[in-house]
């Protein structure tokens, strides 16, 4: 098994058991949460195949099964149905738990003001930094679009995230290079600032936040839409 999958299935594996605690039982949200997770996946799959295609990042071969798709390897595709879900399952936990870990509308409000007008700054002040440019231009189409269809679920997200950094340090550090001997896949420097926290660039933490929402957000819709059903 390769260390790309054994991490991947070391950051399901203990949130997909908990998913049937009696108290929690995220299961019953599956047939939200799962669509929500696929199409996430294929939008992030095919900005990943074309930024692997012009030379934005890489995968290195001996950290991954070999099985490549549209120069994908298997585990990337599967890393855009465990992480989501690991950290779905956090965010479920911790809101069900702490009903009133949320941010106040007015300070969501200001907070999403001042991310997208820092996030569009930060893109147009980097054109030609590929990964910066583009990220930090889906960011704020992600976040203005979860607060028009799922205010609340924005509301404990932008509180929760912090949190949800914990995990991603750990994997992500990993996957970069933290800890191991080289990079199980790495960035083009050109594509990116260059600043980076242990071995992980800055823009990975917005792509996360970017990543992590979505799938949220629609299974808000998707759920709310078979109720009112």
């Amino acid at each position: 098994m390769s260390l790309y999958l054994i991490i991947l299935t070391i950051s399901l594996a203990g949130p997909l058991a908990l998913s049937f605690e009696k108290n929690l039982m995220l299961y019953k949200r599956w047939r939200y949460l799962l669509p929500a997770i696929l199409i996430t996946m294929v939008l992030f799959v095919f900005w990943d195949i074309i930024f692997t295609h012009i030379g934005c990042w890489f995968f290195n071969p001996m950290y991954n099964s070999g099985i490549y798709i549209n120069k994908l390897p298997l585990e990337e595709y599967l890393f855009f149905i465990a992480i989501p879900y690991a950290c779905a399952f956090s965010f479920y936990a911790v809101k069900f738990h702490f009903p009133k870990f949320k941010l106040s509308e007015k300070w969501t409000k200001i907070l999403i003001f001042l991310i997208v007008i820092a996030s569009v700054i930060t893109s147009l002040l980097n054109i030609g930094r590929t990964y910066t440019f583009v990220n930090f231009l889906v960011l704020p189409v992600v976040l203005l679009f979860s607060y028009f269809f799922a205010k609340e679920i924005v509301q404990y997200y932008l509180a929760i995230y912090p949190i949800l950094l914990i995990p991603f340090f750990i994997i992500n550090g990993i996957l970069t290079g933290t800890g191991i001997e080289q990079a199980v896949f790495d960035y083009n420097p050109d594509a990116i600032l260059g600043i980076r926290i242990l071995s992980i660039p800055l823009e990975d933490m917005f792509y996360n936040f970017s990543l992590l929402l979505l799938p949220l957000v629609l299974t808000q819709i998707f759920e709310t839409k078979s109720k009112k059903g």
